[in-house]
């Protein structure tokens, strides 16, 4: 899966055959700063994150999801692709959206971190 292509800021936290973890500025939202759920992620992983325990490998066939979060109960919805390259393009476009300000952050809180969010408009424009 080609990372390289992902916008600036997005860079690859963790990557396994079935899961990849993007983190938007993780030098910024940092635990100093700001707590360490705060850090911005996309989730491409192969499989529902919903599997019945004992269930961890998905079948080679399962399709793949992509997700925003921006605290572990703080999620965009997640959007389903047939295979891994087409997650990892799905995954490249969100984060294109995410950068140019295109996703309403801010509509997925139900309690607010204003100087959390603040930032993040800050660094998005």
């Amino acid at each position: 899966m080609e990372f390289e292509e992902f916008p600036e800021g997005w860079t690859v936290w963790n990557e396994e055959p079935r899961k990849v973890i993007l983190t938007y500025r993780p030098d910024v939202f940092n635990s100093d700063a700001y707590p360490a759920p705060c850090l911005p992620t996309i989730h491409i992983r192969q499989g529902k994150p919903s599997r019945k325990p004992g269930w961890n490998t998905p079948a080679p066939d399962a399709p793949w999801y992509v997700q925003l979060y921006l605290e572990p109960d703080v999620t965009a919805d997640e959007q389903r692709y047939e295979g891994r390259e087409a997650a990892a393009t799905g995954a490249r476009r969100l984060a294109e959206r995410f950068v140019a300000g295109d996703i309403e952050y801010r509509e997925l809180y139900q309690v607010p971190r204003p100087e959390y969010l603040d930032k993040l408009d800050e660094l998005i424009g």
